[in-house]
């Protein structure tokens, strides 16, 4: 025993002094004559020993579970040696608990935040030796050394490995539950830099199917601290392998992952930006199937949630200046979030103003209203509501800056489903054009400068008006609609372009005799303009709301899905 020396007088010392039942000189001695207990007598002895052993280990973390990993080192310095030994002694982990208690033993020794190189490189260690005595391919690399031990319980060595993880992962479960239970209980909870350290030996076996209810156990834990007590490693390890679709999880895991920590929210808002971006949108229902795999939309009915998602897709609009595509997506993410909101525990619900806290609430509320919850003989009565609680609030003198309007716009935006319904009611209902016809010419020209937005709104007011003389006829050229084409072609203002493209589109699908020259008019249309995306996504929109709330009109619905068979090839 020389070669242990000065530290052995020093552990005897702290063993006397400290906790004299422990007797840890014996039993470090003992792990050094076993080793890996390659031979029938150093099995025999182990076996021997092993009750004694596990009430040793199990004396040793009630001692040290409160000390933390500096004072726990300072009274037993050889106790990294005496726990290494141990955890590569195959008889010995599989013993009874003795592995579940090995690991809280390390775990008591992991420093949260190291201060010096030494901490760190004893934080590497531990991690090793925690990811060891969990992974299959560390035992099979030991195949030779275990084989013996593991036959003898009847099991090959991937049946052992899997009964292993399950009865782990049970007890660290069972532990972590009843410290959340118990969580009041100062002296018998369970220290956060343990729980961090069990969050970080997760970290390389999350795709594990067995370590799933830890997962998902550590994800829904609280402790008493205010600081995060995961490691941010761990929940950015598990996001991915969730978002990768390498493990599946409950919807309150998931939530409360993207709760406590941000980034991780922000990568799968984004992770879906890029799946939504890299198919095809042949159809909104498939979007719809996307995004609500996702979970964004279940998990944006808590309100933080929504409010960080919801300006992920305001700065992809931004960024992609205002494209179609981006505008459609995040309108039926707005749809979807809002079916998962209604559809919530109504004893849980947050009030509208916790999501829209800056906005007007009687335009919010007014926005939210879902059209298939009234008759459609009052759609026409509620866009006017809308307009006209719009248009006093743009009008007001305290609505002055450019942010504030691109506000207002971007809540009018996600809500574009009520857009596409006032131009079609312009054309099909015996409305008051001219509410109806400001609300489109504020969504296509937000801005007013030098007139700008009155302008669009003479431009549409002449279109809408050449149209309804031509809406009952059944006889309809190209030339007929000419005047109306030469105003998408020949004006020089986007804003203006685009208003006057979704007039015309809507007034082929819906007249009588548009249905005769659609193909023709939009592809003429389509060719000299930049328009095709604006017209194949009001297409789709106005497919999908088809879908979901039936359409009298078989010629429309036919017309509609010929129009975007044609522009699937195009687009």
């Amino acid at each position: 025993m020389a070669r242990r020396g000065a530290a052995g007088a020093d552990c005897r010392m702290a063993q006397d002094t400290t906790v004299p039942k422990l007797n840890f000189e014996y039993w470090l001695d003992k792990a050094i004559e076993w080793g890996q207990a390659t031979t029938l007598e150093s099995q025999k002895d182990v076996c021997l020993h092993l009750p004694q052993l596990q009430e040793f280990l199990r004396q040793l973390y009630e001692t040290i579970k409160h000390l933390g990993p500096t004072v726990a080192i300072q009274q037993f310095p050889l106790i990294g040696q005496l726990l290494g030994r141990l955890c590569w002694n195959p008889f010995v982990i599989g013993y009874d608990e003795s592995q579940k208690t090995l690991m809280w033993c390390l775990c008591c020794l992991y420093s949260s935040e190291p201060q010096n190189a030494v901490e760190l490189k004893a934080n590497s260690w531990i991690r090793s030796l925690l990811c060891h005595l969990l992974s299959s391919s560390k035992w099979e690399s030991n195949e030779a050394e275990t084989s013996t031990f593991i036959s003898a319980l009847g099991y090959t060595s991937a049946d052992y490995y899997c009964h292993l993880v399950k009865n782990m992962v049970v007890s660290l479960v069972t532990e972590l539950r009843e410290n959340q239970c118990n969580g009041l209980n100062i002296q018998e909870s369970i220290s956060a830099s343990r729980v961090n350290a069990i969050s970080i030996f997760c970290v390389p076996l999350i795709t594990l199917p067995d370590l799933t209810p830890l997962l998902e156990t550590l994800l829904l834990y609280h402790g008493g601290s205010s600081k995060e007590i995961l490691s941010s490693e761990f929940l950015e390890a598990v996001n991915e392998a969730f978002l990768k679709k390498k493990i599946s999880l409950p919807e309150s895991a998931v939530f409360s992952l993207w709760l406590r920590h941000l980034p991780s929210l922000e990568k799968a808002t984004l992770h879906l930006l890029d799946q939504l971006f890299s198919i095809q949108l042949n159809s909104l229902e498939e979007v719809a199937r996307v995004i609500k795999d996702s979970l964004l939309p279940q998990a944006a009915s808590h309100p933080a949630i929504f409010r960080i998602v919801n300006e992920i897709f305001k700065n992809a609009l931004v960024e992609t200046d205002g494209t179609p595509e981006v505008i459609t997506i995040i309108q039926v993410f707005i749809q979807l979030f809002l079916q998962a909101y209604q559809n919530g525990n109504k004893q849980y619900k947050f009030p509208l103003k916790a999501y829209f806290p800056y906005h007007h609430q009687p335009l919010v509320r007014s926005l939210v209203r879902h059209p298939f919850e009234l008759p459609t003989t009052y759609w026409s009565q509620h866009v006017k509501r809308i307009s006209d609680i719009l248009k006093a609030i743009v009008e007001d003198t305290n609505v002055s800056s450019l942010t504030d309007l691109f506000e207002i716009w971007f809540l009018v935006a996600c809500f574009g489903e009520w857009l596409d319904i006032a131009a079609e009611q312009l054309l099909k209902a015996a409305v008051e054009p001219d509410p109806v016809l400001w609300l489109l010419a504020f969504y296509y020209c937000p801005k007013n400068e030098n007139q700008q937005r009155t302008q669009t709104m003479v431009e549409a007011q002449a279109v809408y008006n050449h149209l309804m003389t031509l809406f009952s006829c059944r006889d309809l050229s190209l030339k007929d609609l000419e005047a109306a084409v030469h105003r998408v072609t020949g004006v020089e203002q986007c804003c203006n372009q685009q208003l006057t493209t979704h007039l015309l589109t809507n007034f082929l699908l819906f007249s009588s005799g548009g249905h005769k020259i659609a193909q023709e008019c939009i592809y003429h249309i389509t060719e000299i303009t930049d328009t095709s995306k604006e017209v194949y996504n009001l297409l789709i929109r106005t497919a999908y709301r088809f879908n979901h709330s039936g359409e009298e009109n078989q010629r429309t619905v036919k017309l509609m899905n010929e129009l975007l068979q044609k522009f699937t090839l195009k687009v």
